[in-house]
């Protein structure tokens, strides 16, 4: 079995974080678990640290929470986990067959959203093309250590840091599509309507492609 290191990046979770721990322990108890808390003002912090996991502080954003936790990862292998993204129960039959191989060195799991909308479950499939449209962190990425040294890491920005990432590593090598699913949470999607928040993501995701600041970017985001 490989090791890895289960990186969390987390910002008032409290209602997702033990759970979030609780089912990494029970899929390999010899994981190291990383929360990096970007500032909650609920009880994130304090809610980790009582479900076992290694906390440390940070600025927020994903980006920057993300580097953070990679600096005290012990592992080779790093997995960036959101808190309302679950694993599945065979993630680490399938992680330890593909990073058996050398050549693989990052790849992303099928998605599923936690809800029976028609246009979530499409946007789930779609999610197995790599594609920027199509690949995203709430996917899980799991890189090798030394390939996210080689791209020194994430970019510390508030917005589109996995877009940007997942890039970076196409140019370097293959993204991989593990053929196993992760659930998470449509949240978001349930609060503005599904087609209507995909929408706003895509056009997101052009104003970034025609070179808008990601930091621009995020404030209209977070409207």
């Amino acid at each position: 079995m490989q090791n890895y290191s289960v990186i969390i990046p987390a910002l008032n979770e409290e209602a997702n974080i033990a759970g979030c721990i609780q089912n990494l322990r029970a899929l390999n108890s010899r994981l190291q678990i990383i929360v990096v808390d970007g500032g909650s003002s609920d009880r994130t912090f304090l809610i980790a640290q009582k479900a076992g996991a290694q906390v440390i502080r940070s600025e927020p954003g994903r980006g920057i929470q993300c580097n953070r936790g990679a600096k005290k990862a012990t592992s080779n292998i790093f997995i960036f986990l959101h808190a309302d993204t679950q694993l599945p129960q065979d993630v680490f039959l399938v992680l330890d067959n593909f990073f058996s191989d050398p050549k693989v060195k990052i790849g992303t799991f099928r998605l599923q959203f936690d809800s029976d909308h028609w246009f979530l479950k499409v946007s789930g499939y779609c999610a197995r093309f790599d594609s920027i449209w199509t690949r995203f962190g709430d996917q899980c990425i799991v890189a090798r250590r030394s390939l996210f040294d080689e791209l020194d890491g994430f970019s510390e920005w508030p917005l589109f840091e996995d877009l940007d990432f997942l890039h970076r590593a196409r140019t370097k090598t293959k993204v991989y599509s593990f053929p196993s699913v992760v659930i998470t949470s449509a949240r978001r999607f349930k609060e503005n309507g599904p087609i209507r928040q995909q929408i706003r993501n895509g056009i997101l995701i052009l104003k970034y492609l025609i070179g808008i600041s990601p930091v621009r970017l995020a404030k209209e985001y977070r409207k």
